[in-house]
């Protein structure tokens, strides 16, 4: 019972209120503090601002901790301070004036004699304000005066007159006002002249590090990551933490109990319900636990719930009396996570079966007036499959069950699905989820349906979501010319489709362009895929677009690497590695190709930790069967790494693996060819070396430099400089081939005791080989480089970028010589022979003249010459009639 004030200690001052009650001495008292009260210093030192000017504002809704941060503050400032718990009898003017008179009283200011009291409850003379503003006003030292409980004065009277104090008292009153809702006072003059303290609700949430002291305050312990996953639950709510803490201590596993607690069923949801939900009309009830369903919501969303047409004015309402609505901005509004928790539970008792229908209500709204994701979270919670899987279908969003960023969500969601949801776009999300899972039986079976399904009145974005999973069917089964028929028909059925709804989804085009690029570059048409993966990568940067772009750099990385050009491969992974992670695309999303290519890359330059790291890499990112290409870059990598680390034997068995495709590829063949021959050479096998090339040799001029050093191996030096002689290198040819076709020439050179000719094509190697970092072409080629150039150490030009790595068969570091004088025969010009000896060391055009700072014109008018006082046609020939003229 509230404790009666009978006597006043001021003769001629009522001890009644102006009702005739007696003044309740517990309204003036500073509220009790817990032994569990956690002073907060960040709030504390908020509060002290309130000292220096004139209003204060803490903005909190029930259970924020209001009450006891200016309680606690209060009571620690060493200075008298006059509290009132306000009440809703103070409502009338002349019972509020009569308490705050007493509450000044009871706080050391004696105003006795200069202002009097209020007789009538329903008014107060005009008079009193202005007696009080002048006595306060000439005071020495600021009163401070603390309204708590504030929300419940509601009279426009009661605000103007306090305002009025509050003005005309000047630098003799400090006024902190605790309430609910923002009172009727004219803040916005306080707050354009900076003379206002404000303290509002996101501020009077709990940090982790206070949930945790709390806790341990109630004999709880729990780890920085629990308390702050019990925050994000109770957004810090002081209230909510509280009565968590009271109800874990009667818990037999408090820690469980902390992280799993049904909100609906506990002292929090009694605490909300009695305090929030209660407090409300029954029409603004009904309204709270409709939109509980919703994660955010709209007035017109909330009235699609209701069937109702007033929650805008209510819905602001309820976010001015902080009863847990949240305004998010642009009229749209959440509610507290555990208010909405707690309200869906109660939901669920008072109207049972009624949350499915308005989720399907939801589902219609946001599917005409909402986004995408929305929709479906809805749809699905509504059970409405068929509704939910064309939503999908027709937004042209069947690409997100690929791009990475919320391939996990959709996965998950459409995971419910009823196997028996009919529809050919219930069929489309199935093949989609199972060949995002690379379930080829699985994702076939479900294409075939679909086609079956689909008939000339299906809508162009079925159609078109089709074309894409079948170019992807196409990519992962190795059928370049399936994926050419599907992307020919995804254009097709572009141009029916608005360009405003394809915008929306840049990543479904980007996908379409890298599986067809990926399907181009397993049949070994490179330009043609460079054309489809470059117009990948121009894809509108972006979340949605980072997996394909990520995609289409690897593959363009890997045509790099396997026309010769390391440096190059390697910038194009880790750009397309750097993308990828800039916009948090998991690993795993992948096929893992860019992660392939730096580890080939790795092994060339003999960094073999390196590509080791990178392979695994590769490998822990593989779902289910990994397309071909990326199959095929796992044998390069790993037999390459085998190799260098000096188990032939593995790498034989790894480049003899079969990659499933329904069309072989013939670089990949060639690739593998490549492994082999290496594995059958380290091991001394030179007729199998050389068998397993025979083949590839007549096309790929990197087959025809293995296939030379085969030959070599086996003491036929003519047979290897005619393979090498019969396979133009091509303007393409990369420095990785360059080197060792060059090294093969040098060997050959050495096997024919041109010592001289053998160093120099050595020193040419290695100049080509600096630009890129290669070391293995070095450490592979054998131990007969060290007898061509010497094992003086002073005279290696090569410098620090060369340091092979010793393994096993692997030859001692090389060290160049310098080069042979220049021969001059005639009748060829200086010049000319320059040219030709360049040519000899398979430099292109280009390379040449940049080599001699010459034109590329003139480089061909020398070889122009060059080719008929040689009486040939072709460069190869040329090569061939000099060195048989003893030229070079």
């Amino acid at each position: 019972m509230a404790t009666l004030d009978e006597s006043s200690p001021h003769p001629g001052v009522p001890p009644v209120d102006p009702v005739g009650d007696p003044f309740l001495r517990t309204r003036f008292a500073l509220p009790l503090r817990p032994a569990t009260f956690v002073r907060r210093e960040r709030l504390v030192a908020h509060l002290d601002r309130a000292l220096d000017t004139p209003l204060t504002m803490i903005n909190g809704s029930a259970g924020a901790g209001k009450t006891l941060l200016a309680a606690g503050w209060a009571g620690d400032l060493g200075r008298p301070v006059a509290w009132l718990t306000c009440d809703a009898a103070d409502r009338a003017p002349g019972v509020f004036w009569a308490y705050v008179l007493r509450a000044l009283r009871a706080g050391g200011v004696d105003l006795v004699e200069k202002v009097g009291s209020p007789a009538d409850p329903s008014r107060v003379d005009r008079a009193l304000p202005a007696r009080l503003a002048d006595a306060l006003s000439g005071r020495d030292r600021p009163a401070l005066l603390v309204l708590d409980e504030f929300d419940l004065v509601t009279t426009p009277e009661i605000a103007e007159q306090l305002e009025f104090v509050l003005r005309h008292a000047g630098a003799g009153l400090r006024l902190v006002v605790v309430t609910r809702t923002e009172p009727l006072l004219p803040l916005h003059r306080y707050r354009a002249l900076g003379t206002i303290t404000e303290i509002r609700n996101a501020e009077l949430a709990f940090t982790p590090e206070e949930a945790a002291t709390l806790l341990d305050l109630h004999g709880l312990r729990l780890s920085r990551d629990g308390a702050g996953a019990l925050v994000d639950r109770t957004q810090g709510w002081a209230a909510g933490l509280r009565l968590c803490a009271l109800a874990a201590q009667q818990s037999t596993d408090p820690d469980t109990y902390l992280k799993e607690f049904e909100a609906g069923h506990s002292a929090v949801a009694d605490f909300l319900l009695a305090e929030v939900l209660r407090q409300q009309s029954a029409e603004t009830q009904d309204l709270l636990l409709r939109v509980s369903v919703l994660d955010r919501f709209c007035p017109d969303l909330a009235n699609a719930l209701t069937g109702r047409r007033h929650a805008e004015s209510r819905l602001a309402e309820l976010h001015r009396a902080n009863a847990f609505v949240h305004h998010l901005g642009h009229s749209w509004y959440r509610l507290h996570p555990l208010f909405a928790e707690i309200l869906r539970a109660h939901l669920r008792v008072r109207f049972p079966g009624l949350e499915t229908e308005l989720h399907r209500r939801a589902a219609a709204w946001l599917r005409r007036y909402g986004p995408l994701s929305e929709t479906l979270a809805h749809g699905a919670a509504a059970g409405e499959w068929e509704f939910t899987a064309r939503a999908l279908v027709d937004d042209l969003a069947v690409g997100q069950l690929f791009t990475g960023l919320r391939c996990d969500g959709l996965g998950e969601l459409f995971s419910r699905m009823a196997p028996d949801t009919p529809g050919p776009e219930a069929d489309l999300v199935r093949a989609a989820r199972a060949l995002s899972g690379r379930d080829l039986d699985r994702g076939l079976a479900h294409l075939r349906r679909v086609e079956r399904e689909l008939g000339p009145e299906a809508s162009a974005a079925a159609r078109l979501n089709r074309a894409l999973l079948e170019t992807l069917a196409a990519r992962l089964t190795g059928a370049p010319g399936r994926a050419e028929r599907a992307a020919e028909q995804a254009e097709r059925v572009r141009r029916d489709i608005p360009a405003e709804v394809l915008d929306k989804h840049p990543e479904l085009t980007a996908l379409l362009r890298t599986h067809l690029g990926s399907a181009r570059l397993w049949a070994g048409r490179f330009e043609e895929a460079r054309d489809a993966l470059w117009a990948a990568c121009a894809s509108p940067g972006g979340p949605s677009t980072a997996l394909p772009r990520e995609e289409s750099l690897g593959h363009l990385a890997l045509i790099d690497y396997l026309t010769g050009w390391p440096g190059r491969a390697e910038r194009k992974a880790r750009a397309a590695i750097e993308d990828a992670e800039r916009f948090g695309v998991p690993a795993r999303s992948g096929s893992g190709v860019a992660q392939l290519v730096l580890a080939a890359v790795a092994v060339d330059r003999d960094e073999l930790d390196t590509a080791q790291t990178l392979l695994d890499q590769a490998t822990a990112a593989e779902r289910g069967t990994p397309d071909p290409v990326a199959a095929a870059g796992r044998i390069i990598a790993g037999g390459r790494l085998l190799l260098a680390r000096g188990d032939p034997a593995a790498a034989l068995d790894l480049a003899q693996s079969a990659v499933t495709a329904a069309v072989a590829s013939p670089w990949a063949e060639d690739q593998a060819a490549l492994v082999a021959s290496a594995a059958h050479l380290a091991e001394g096998r030179t007729e199998a070396a050389a068998k397993v090339l025979r083949q590839a040799a007549d096309h790929q001029f990197a087959c025809a430099v293995a296939a030379a050093r085969a030959q070599l191996a086996a003491g036929n030096r003519e047979k290897a400089l005619e393979l090498l002689d019969a396979v133009p290198a091509g303007e393409s040819c990369g420095p990785a081939v360059t080197v060792r076709a060059v090294l093969v020439r040098a060997q050959a050179a050495d096997q024919a005791g041109e010592t001289a000719t053998a160093r120099a094509l050595v020193r040419r190697a290695l100049a080509i080989a600096r630009r890129e970092r290669l070391r293995r072409p070095f450490t592979e080629a054998g131990p007969w480089i060290r007898g061509v150039l010497g094992a003086d150490p002073a005279r290696d030009p090569a410098g620090d970028w060369f340091t092979p790595r010793p393994g096993p068969g692997a030859a001692a570091p090389v060290h160049e010589a310098p080069p042979p004088p220049p021969v001059v025969v005639e009748p060829l010009s200086a010049r000319e022979l320059d040219v030709l000896q360049r040519l000899a060391q398979l430099m292109s055009t280009e390379e040449i003249a940049a080599d001699l700072f010459v034109s590329v014109n003139t480089v061909k008018t020398h070889l122009k010459t060059a080719y008929r006082k040689l009486a040939v046609n072709r460069r190869n020939d040329a090569v061939r009639r000099a060195r048989e003229l003893h030229l070079m």
